[in-house]
């Protein structure tokens, strides 16, 4: 299978299935002497693992993770980080009834038709559950772009058309303690309070709800971006596209600047920088040194208890109504995942430019 992996020179390679015996990363690029011990990794991943929200899979892994190369005496030594998450509590006796009906909104009916075979057990490389490898890799992502003092924060934003009212998001070292105040990952209490309802009533009806993800990089210098196919917008819409719920991805006033002149668009000069920030801190593909803001739509989980209509293997017309342990709600596990991806763009562009120019 191609496709793999996400990188240049910071390069990340994922592996493994949902219910398989382990999924992983392996990290090449990383440059040395970089310090970086398994709690580092398990502190983002435990961000990443069901809780008690209303949103979350009964499914419970511990996803402990094993750092099996590349690192010697708490420094990383230059060579391939390898990472391994071992599975648990895979469940796959549940999904017996699914092995020839095609779950509508889900990879079944795709994967066969690009591959004439498919794990069906819970999904298999296209189950939700790959993205701990991704968080894995993106915690020593962080500690790279750290380094050059960057930080990459990400919140829940929207869940069902509940939405936070910005006035009460903090500025500064506040967000990221206020953002992990809540099971939800949100900054304002009170939209996290009406999300939980909707989240509640959702399950009730066997039903499922989407949502946005907002994404903040501080602390980005100007410069990073390659012309003209690696621009780095494109580079972090593609990862963040990537992830299996998302649908859309927009930066800065993303789909708004449709409707907008140039004289409302542009963000006019002084000697003090920037007046203001509608092009979400890149322009022609390369960072400006403002801060980057990326906007993340998710599609509602498609495994629901709903019945729904679909057709098995031979085209026959069937019912289903899928069971099992399923998140109703990718919000807030797919917070850490963002988070970790956008990390994983940024500290490939940045040693990228770091050869750049002399």
């Amino acid at each position: 299978m191609a496709g793999n992996q996400i990188g240049s020179i910071f390069r990340v390679t994922t592996w493994g299935e949902s219910h398989g015996a382990a999924l992983g990363a392996v990290v090449d690029g990383c440059p040395a002497g970089l310090e970086l011990a398994e709690v580092d990794i398990q502190n983002a991943l435990d961000r990443r693992k069901p809780s008690s929200a209303v949103s979350s899979t009964a499914r419970h892994e511990q996803d402990k993770v094993e750092i099996l190369s590349g690192v010697f005496e708490g420094k990383t030594t230059g060579t391939p980080i390898s990472l391994l998450i071992r599975n648990a509590d895979a469940d796959s006796l549940v999904y017996d009834e699914l092995k020839e009906v095609f779950r509508p909104g889900q990879g079944d009916y795709t994967y066969l038709k690009k591959y004439g075979i498919r794990d069906w057990r819970g999904g298999g490389r296209a189950s939700g559950r790959e993205t701990a490898a991704r968080v894995a890799a993106g915690a020593i992502a962080e500690k790279v772009i750290a380094v050059a003092r960057m930080e990459v924060i990400a919140y829940t934003q929207e869940i069902g058309g509940s939405e936070i009212d910005r006035a009460k998001i903090p500025a500064g070292k506040d967000l990221r303690s206020k953002v992990r105040e809540n099971i939800l990952f949100c900054p304002d209490s009170d939209a996290a309070a009406a999300m939980v309802k909707k989240l509640a009533a959702a399950r009730e009806e066997g039903d499922s709800l989407g949502g946005v993800v907002e994404v903040v990089v501080r602390g980005c210098p100007a410069g990073l971006g390659e012309p003209v196919f690696d621009k780095i917008d494109a580079e972090l819409a593609k990862a963040l596209m990537s992830i299996g719920s998302v649908k859309a991805v927009e930066i800065g006033e993303g789909f708004a600047v449709a409707a907008m002149k140039g004289s409302e668009a542009n963000d006019q000069m002084s000697p003090d920088g920037f007046s203001t920030n509608h092009a979400g801190g890149i322009l022609a593909g390369i960072t400006t040194g403002q801060d980057i803001v990326i906007r993340v739509y998710c599609k509602p989980i498609p495994s629901i208890a709903k019945t729904q209509q679909t057709v098995d293997f031979k085209g026959v017309q069937r019912t289903i109504s899928v069971q099992g342990r399923h998140d109703n709600c990718v919000l807030p596990r797919i917070v850490p995942v963002c988070e970790a991806m956008v990390n994983i763009v940024l500290a490939d562009h940045w040693l990228r430019q770091r050869a750049a120019k002399l």
